[in-house]
């Protein structure tokens, strides 16, 4: 799995994440991984995601593809993954069955989302959440919100440095996280929201 965060302070946006794919009992670590960094922009967004591996690539090509996407707010987002999930099952074959019971077709991927609008989570049926201060993904996740808990307040951390404790955190104690790992930061439009 993996470790990735999102942290808002100030008038920053940071998320970062950690460098290692895991294929069942295999690790692929970042001196054998060629592109070991897992996040990406596009559509003025900084995207991080966790699930299977070729999320990554499908994402990816999916955003290339349509221009027309906005994901500067909660119903943006919504909207844009709601125009993608058809190209995701027709062009790249996503099998969509999760729970028989589920309301919706799952998208089988879980997104942060970082911009200048502020940091945002995507879920499987398209849920989307909006966070004040930060969040965190992956099977690391509830190490580094812990470790975000605890440092958010002190007035000499940034966004980055918050992030960063995370993602340490995360891949101190997670077998399927390691470092070293990548952070981004963006300024925010407005940082009272």
């Amino acid at each position: 799995m993996t470790t990735i965060v999102l942290v808002r302070k100030g008038n920053q946006v940071a998320i970062a994440a950690d460098t290692q794919s895991t294929f069942g009992d295999t690790r692929l670590g970042h001196l054998h991984d060629a592109r070991p960094d897992k996040i990406f922009a596009s559509h003025e967004s900084l995207f991080g995601i966790c699930g299977a591996a070729a999320h990554d690539l499908v994402l990816q090509a999916a955003l290339a593809k349509v221009r027309s996407l906005d994901f500067s707010s909660r119903p943006a987002i919504f909207d844009s993954f709601r125009k993608l999930h058809p190209k995701f099952k027709e062009d790249y074959f996503l099998k969509t069955e999760e729970e028989e019971d589920d309301p919706y077709e799952s998208s089988q991927m879980t997104v942060l989302i970082a911009n200048a609008h502020g940091i945002f989570g995507m879920y499987s049926m398209r849920e989307v959440y909006e966070y004040r201060q930060f969040w965190a993904i992956g099977s690391g996740r509830d190490f580094a919100i812990g470790a975000m808990r605890a440092v958010y307040e002190r007035p000499d951390f940034s966004a980055a440095d918050i992030a960063r404790v995370g993602v340490e955190t995360g891949c101190e104690f997670d077998v399927n996280s390691s470092l070293p790992m990548t952070l981004r930061t963006v300024e925010m439009t407005d940082a009272s929201q």
